[in-house]
Parts: C-alpha cells; sequence; structure tokens
C-alpha cells in the first residue's frame, strides 16, 4: 500500500536527511547553514580497546558444520568453474588453429 502524500516540508526534510545519510547534497540541505565541525577527542586507548571489545562480542561465528558445507560448496564452484574454463580453452585453442590452418593453406 503506498503512502498517503503528507506535508512538503516534512518530506523535503526527510529527503535530506536521507540524502546525507547516503554522501550526497541536495539543494534543501545546501541552502540550509552548515553546523560547526564538532572539536576533535584526542585519542584515548583504553576507550578504543573498550570499544573493540564490545564489537568482538557481537561477532557470531559459524558453527563447524556450516564451516564444513561452504567449504565444501566453495570447492563444487571451483571445480565447475576450472571445468568451464578448460572446455572453453579447448573451443578457442580449435578456432585459432582452423584459423591458422586457413592461412597456411
Amino acid at each position: 500500500m503506498a503512502k498517503k502524500p503528507g506535508n512538503l516540508a516534512a518530506m523535503r526534510n526527510r529527503a535530506a536527511k536521507a540524502a546525507a545519510a547516503a554522501g550526497g547534497a541536495t539543494p534543501v540541505a545546501a541552502t540550509s547553514p552548515a553546523a560547526p565541525a564538532a572539536p576533535k577527542k584526542p585519542f584515548n586507548p583504553a576507550q578504543f580497546f573498550r570499544e573493540v571489545r564490545a564489537e568482538t562480542r557481537k561477532i557470531t561465528w559459524p558453527s563447524r558444520k556450516e564451516t564444513w558445507i561452504t567449504s565444501v560448496m566453495v570447492f563444487i564452484m571451483v571445480a565447475i568453474t576450472s571445468l568451464f574454463f578448460f572446455v572453453v580453452d579447448l573451443g578457442l585453442n580449435q578456432a585459432v588453429r582452423f584459423v591458422l590452418s586457413l592461412a597456411n593453406a
């Protein structure tokens, strides 16, 4: 179901926020005054390592079974791809030999 058209100013504001999040600038965003840059904080190694530990706790590692299945699938795809390129190489080899045989005749 489509959204109902809303307030034009609100729609422009949402578009400007979306463009800013995507890294682009819109005419609406370009006309608004620029926010002052935040002062740069000094590097704190202890804070950095706390944040790294917090982020590593969020990692979900694959199980042994998932790793095995994924590895087998990779090997199967490598075998299929190598077979494909082998056949293509044979075909191109035959085509080049045919063209060269016409030149020698």
